[in-house]
């Protein structure tokens, strides 16, 4: 029997901002929208005014040049890497 592939998501976030509260949140949002699929959601602490949010390695969202995401972005965007066939209801709307 295969084990189901499980991913990692990161999200940088900059200490010095103060934007821990907002990538714990994040957090908490993808491991619960995601909880089979993720083997782990890190934070990692950075300054410079980064809040980068990485799947696997991929850059999938870069504040610098994108702005704060919403929570559905990230959701939708990792999803597409994750588990591309899943549906994720009133969130895939907009």
């Amino acid at each position: 029997m295969t084990t189901p592939t499980r991913h990692t998501v990161s999200i940088e976030y900059c200490t010095r901002c103060r934007w821990l509260p907002r990538a714990a949140w994040l957090a908490q949002e993808l491991l619960t929208t995601f909880e089979a699929e993720l083997a782990q959601v890190a934070l990692v602490p950075g300054t410079g005014g980064v809040f980068t949010v990485r799947v696997n390695e991929e850059v999938v969202w870069d504040r610098k040049t994108q702005g704060f995401p919403e929570p559905t972005q990230i959701k939708r965007l990792t999803r597409d890497r994750v588990a591309p066939h899943r549906s994720l209801g009133h969130a895939d709307g907009g």
